[in-house]
């Protein structure tokens, strides 16, 4: 059984390997592994293992040398908060469904440690990568306002030559806390205590507290993290945060391929 991850304790005590590790600056993180185009995939890992792979990666004796962890004044897990914006007909969340090649995905990201926001579009490449594209939000602007939805027409146009969407709403948002372990090329990802919460229904729900959400974000190729975690009987996961949740808050959803990794996240 999988220790519960309820509090900054717990996830110290889980990611003990990340708070040992050598630290990493955010510039040198954008410097070394920026990766807005990238691949992505998804493992939903029990504690322990968790614990065993951040060791693994930032031990001092690793060939390639150690992942370092990003680290900003002294902290090394940091709170995110993301809306997530769809159509009223939750386009975004059917064609990623549909496996449409025209897809895209909108949130705004809240680090609120600092405060910063961003309006971020999630594209799909030629070759399947996730294209990223993002804008920085200040003051009291949102996604919706006229400068971001021009932003958003001219990317659309140029990645896929479509029009956006007529409207859009906020459909679901994430809060988590998150580390970053970094080398050349090549970002692990470690996101706990997520929930969800979809709001239109005002209805949440919460991952599994054993479980730690990586993602293994590089320009494409197997990594080190990714045999580790096969390895250990750990394998990728069918899951977006954002589809996932979907999945579990709106059973109604013809969400299939998501079920079954939706249902081991946040229980049945």
């Amino acid at each position: 059984m999988s220790e519960p991850l309820h509090t900054a304790r717990d996830l110290d005590a889980v990611g003990e390997p990340i708070h040992t590790a050598r630290p990493i600056s955010l510039a040198e993180v954008n410097q070394r592994a920026a990766l807005m185009a990238r691949v992505d995939r998804c493992y939903l890992v029990p504690a322990q293992v968790f614990t065993a792979l951040a060791a693994h990666l930032t031990d001092e004796r690793r060939p390639q040398g150690p992942f370092r962890a990003l680290t900003i004044d002294g902290q090394r897990w940091f709170r995110y908060h993301s809306v997530y914006y769809d159509t009223p007909g939750l386009r975004s969340f059917h064609d990623h469904r549909q496996g449409r090649r025209l897809r895209f995905k909108l949130r705004e990201r809240v680090y609120q440690d600092s405060g910063e926001r961003h309006f971020e579009i999630k594209l799909k490449g030629g070759r399947g990568e996730t294209v990223k594209q993002r804008r920085a939000l200040t003051g009291a602007a949102t996604p919706l306002d006229a400068p971001f939805r021009e932003f958003l027409a001219t990317v659309l146009h140029d990645a896929y030559g479509i029009d956006p969407p007529d409207r859009l709403h906020p459909s679901l948002t994430t809060d988590y806390r998150r580390a970053t372990l970094v080398a050349d090329g090549e970002r692990v990802t470690c996101d706990a205590a997520l929930i969800c919460r979809d709001v239109r229904a005002g209805r949440a729900v919460n991952c599994d507290t054993g479980l730690v959400l990586v993602e293994v974000k590089t320009a494409g190729h197997l990594t080190e993290a990714d045999h580790f975690l096969h390895a250990h009987g750990v394998r990728p996961a069918v899951f977006t945060k954002y589809c996932g949740a979907l999945a579990a808050l709106r059973p109604a959803l013809p969400a299939n391929r998501w079920r079954r990794a939706a249902r081991r996240a946040f229980g049945g």
